[in-house]
C-alpha cells in the first residue's frame, strides 16, 4: 500500500460524505481523480484489508445480537467451526485462548429468529451455546486510527430509537452488507427509495447513533493488527458503570461495554477490547488499564483470539 491507501483506510473509517458522489468527495480530498478512489477502494476489498464500505450498526436497535461462546476440544475446532460459520446470521466468529474458546457474534432481524439460530448452532455441533446479550455500551465504534500514538476513543452516547422507521431495515441491511462501489453508490440502494431520501435517512441514523460509524470498514488483522486481546473482568454491578467509563478512555482500548452474566457459566460482566500489532503492545495497554482506580485488584482474564473465521457485516433484514 501507498499513502493514498493508508488514508483511505485512516481518515475515512467514519463520516463518509453522505453527498450523492461520496467518492468524489472522497477523490478531492485526496487529490486524486473520481475513478481511481473507486478502482483503490475496490483493490482493497478484493486484497482483504477492508470489509466494506457501509456502515455499522447498533445491537438490538432494528435487529438483534449477541456474543456466544462454545467449549471446543481442539480437535473438533475445524469443524466446530464450520458449522457455526454456516449459520448465516454469524458475521463474527474468532478462536480465542481459554476453555470457552469459540467466540462469535449472532445476528437477526428479532428475538426469536436469533434464538433459533442459536438452536440451530447447539444441534449442529452438539455443545451448549454461551449467549451474552448486551447490557450497556461504553464504546462500540471501533474506528481507532491506524498510525500515530494511541488514542482514547469517544464515549458512547445513548441511541435514539424515536427516530427509527419500518423502511429504515432494508437500508441498514444494505449498508451493513455494503455499499455498490459506483460513482452515485446511494441511487443504485434502490429500497423503494430515493437517492435523497436514502441521504437523509443514513444522516438521520447516524446522528442518532443508531448507526454507530458510516464509512471504510477495515479488517485490522490483515493491516498489522494481529493481536486482539478481549479482557473480561468480574466486579460488582453497582461498581460496573464506574469502571467501564474510566476503561473506556484508557488509549488503545477498541471496544468496552457489559454484558448479561450467565451465574455458575460465565461471573464476567465488564468487556474490552484492546487491538495492538504485537502482545506487549496490548499487555502494555492492559497495564494502564490494572492502574485504573476503578480496577486495582478486580480479577480478569485476558482471551487473546487466535484465529478469525468470520468478518462480515450483521443480519438486520430477513430473507426473502
Amino acid at each position: 500500500m501507498d499513502q493514498i491507501d493508508l488514508r483511505l483506510l485512516n481518515d475515512f473509517q467514519r463520516d463518509l460524505p453522505l453527498v450523492p458522489r461520496p467518492f468524489a468527495a472522497i477523490a478531492t480530498r485526496l487529490g486524486i481523480p473520481e475513478a481511481e478512489t473507486i478502482a483503490r477502494l475496490r483493490g482493497l476489498l478484493d486484497a482483504g484489508r477492508i470489509t466494506r464500505i457501509g456502515a455499522t450498526c447498533r445491537p438490538n436497535t432494528m435487529g438483534a445480537s449477541t456474543l456466544a461462546a462454545l467449549r471446543v476440544p481442539e480437535s473438533r475446532m475445524e469443524q466446530v467451526a464450520a458449522l457455526v460459520g454456516a449459520e448465516p446470521g454469524v458475521n463474527h466468529s474468532y478462536q480465542r485462548e481459554g476453555d470457552w474458546n469459540l467466540w462469535f457474534v449472532a445476528t437477526a432481524p428479532d428475538a426469536d429468529a436469533l434464538a433459533a439460530s442459536l438452536a440451530r448452532i447447539e444441534q449442529a455441533t452438539a455443545l451448549p451455546v454461551l449467549s451474552l446479550p448486551l447490557v450497556r455500551a461504553f464504546n462500540i465504534d471501533l474506528g481507532f486510527p491506524l498510525t500515530g500514538p494511541r488514542q482514547a476513543m469517544p464515549m458512547d452516547r445513548p441511541a435514539d430509537l424515536s427516530v427509527l422507521r419500518d423502511t429504515d431495515r432494508a437500508l441498514m441491511q444494505a449498508l451493513s452488507s455494503g455499499l455498490p462501489l459506483l460513482p452515485r453508490p446511494f441511487a443504485a440502494l434502490g429500497r423503494g427509495i430515493s437517492e435523497a431520501q436514502a441521504i437523509a435517512r443514513i444522516r438521520a441514523l447516524a446522528e442518532a447513533r443508531i448507526l454507530t460509524r458510516v464509512g471504510v470498514i477495515v479488517r485490522h488483522r490483515a493491516l498489522g493488527w494481529r493481536e486482539n486481546a478481549m479482557v473480561v473482568w468480574r466486579l460488582p454491578e453497582g461498581a460496573i458503570e464506574a469502571a467501564g467509563s474510566a476503561l473506556s478512555q484508557i488509549p488503545g482500548v477498541t471496544l468496552c461495554y457489559q454484558r448479561r452474566i450467565v451465574p455458575g457459566l460465565w461471573d464476567w460482566p465488564l468487556f474490552c477490547m484492546i487491538h495492538a500489532r504485537s502482545r506487549p503492545e496490548a499487555m502494555a495497554v492492559l497495564d494502564e488499564a490494572r492502574a485504573l482506580p476503578e480496577l486495582a485488584g478486580i480479577p480478569h482474564r485476558i482471551l487473546f483470539s487466535t484465529r478469525c473465521f468470520r468478518q462480515r457485516g450483521a443480519i438486520i433484514e430477513a430473507a426473502a
